[in-house]
């Protein structure tokens, strides 16, 4: 699970997706294969959480790890590069954003 807070010495990394309502069930499922099967086992993940907007049109998916370059290795791997053309087809657009917690209330 997640722990948002400023004190937190890890790297916070946002996605949104934006899709079809059409798709958001397969994109869902094609995120929630790579949590289970891939980017949860690789080195410096922390935790990670899928989000879905009642209209069906945009994913948001917060997760963390424990270094930038954890986040940026797990991405250049041939599989998830594979995963990653697979999730570009089913959506509009997809953007990872690191971010650092400026604040926690």
């Amino acid at each position: 699970m997640p722990q948002i807070s400023k004190s937190n010495a890890c790297q916070t990394v946002i996605t949104t997706f934006e899709m079809t309502p059409g798709t958001c069930q397969d994109l869902l499922e094609a995120l929630t294969d790579a949590y289970g099967e891939f980017i949860s086992k690789r080195p410096g993940f922390i935790a990670a959480g899928l989000h879905v907007n009642d209209a069906q049109t945009r994913i948001a998916n917060y997760s963390q790890w424990e270094r930038r370059e954890d986040f940026l290795a797990m991405l250049r791997t041939p599989e998830m590069r594979e995963r990653n053309r697979r999730i570009n087809e089913l959506c509009k657009s997809f953007e990872p954003v690191m971010y650092d917690v400026a604040e926690t209330f």
